[in-house]
């Protein structure tokens, strides 16, 4: 054969190829990614620092300003307040609003403490800036004249004893006696059927032109309504029904016209009105 061929050797000193090995991480490679890290972290750190700071300065300017005498309260506007005590309201939104300033002022504190009062049934206060705080006033319009141990007292349409009636009421000529004073689901709503039946009784009775003559309603009985006049000296009962309280009375006086000393009161049977005899011995007789 021409072509010579190389023969591999077989011996013992024969050499073997060198296995390849796994090139290390460079240095390079792992200052590139270091380098990529703080390149973006560190103006992120930065940005961090200086929003933080500038958050801090701009709290503490806040506080600085609005605790200023920039917002001292020199004013207080209140509206509304047609029985509640005007310079009351005032107290309270000054004695909240002194050492914070109208803009740190606890509105909804002043609020709850205003509402608390007799006549409130609700309040909305209200930031003027920089120095004056409102105060609008929604107040319970009085439904009833009421008569209790300790006096007499003026009460919402709900029932709610409101406060002490201090000065007649115009609004309110006569006065509602029976009122239970108990305190349960059941007297509440015995007491708003009371006011309801006070409040038709008066409309009534002022279109009838009569209420000038009631001195005062007993119920008592919701059952039984009466009413307490003055005839000839002396007290009369009258029994108006529970509707028609303009007619019935109306009846009741014209039945007790001149007779009060002789009758204590008048009955209302059905459609029919008895006069009850101040003497025992005395039968009642029919109204004419």
């Amino acid at each position: 054969m021409s072509a010579k061929t190389k023969k591999r050797s077989t011996g013992k000193h024969a050499v073997r190829p060198a296995r390849r090995k796994r090139p290390a991480a460079s240095k390079k490679s792992t200052r590139g990614f270091l380098g990529i890290v703080s390149k973006n972290v560190a103006p992120l750190l930065l940005s961090g620092c200086i929003i933080f700071c500038l958050a801090v300065i701009v709290f503490l300017g806040y506080r600085s300003v609005t605790a200023s005498d920039f917002f001292e309260l020199t004013r207080v506007e209140i509206r509304g307040a047609n029985r509640t005590q005007a310079d009351l309201v005032e107290r309270i939104v000054t004695a909240q609003s002194e050492r914070t300033g109208v803009w740190n002022a606890d509105l909804p504190e002043i609020k709850a403490r205003i509402e608390k009062q007799p006549f409130v049934r609700s309040a909305t206060v209200s930031r003027v800036l920089p120095d004056r705080i409102r105060v609008q006033i929604f107040e319970h319009e009085p439904k009833a004249l009421v008569k209790l141990k300790d006096g007499n007292y003026l009460v919402s349409s709900s029932g709610e004893i409101l406060a002490v009636a201090e000065k007649p009421e115009d609004s309110l000529p006569f006065v509602l006696s029976g009122w239970d004073e108990g305190k349960s689901e059941r007297t509440d709503k015995e007491n708003a059927e009371r006011v309801e039946m006070y409040q038709a009784m008066l409309a009534d009775w002022s279109a009838h032109g009569i209420v000038e003559r009631v001195e005062y309603v007993d119920l008592a009985s919701v059952r039984d309504p009466r009413v307490m006049v003055t005839d000839s000296g002396n007290k009369v009962s009258i029994s108006v029904g529970r509707e028609n309280f303009g007619e019935n009375l109306s009846r009741g006086l014209k039945a007790i016209a001149g007779k009060g000393n002789i009758f204590k009161g008048v009955e209302l049977i059905g459609a029919r009105m008895m006069l009850s005899p101040r003497e025992p011995s005395r039968t009642a007789e029919p109204a004419q």
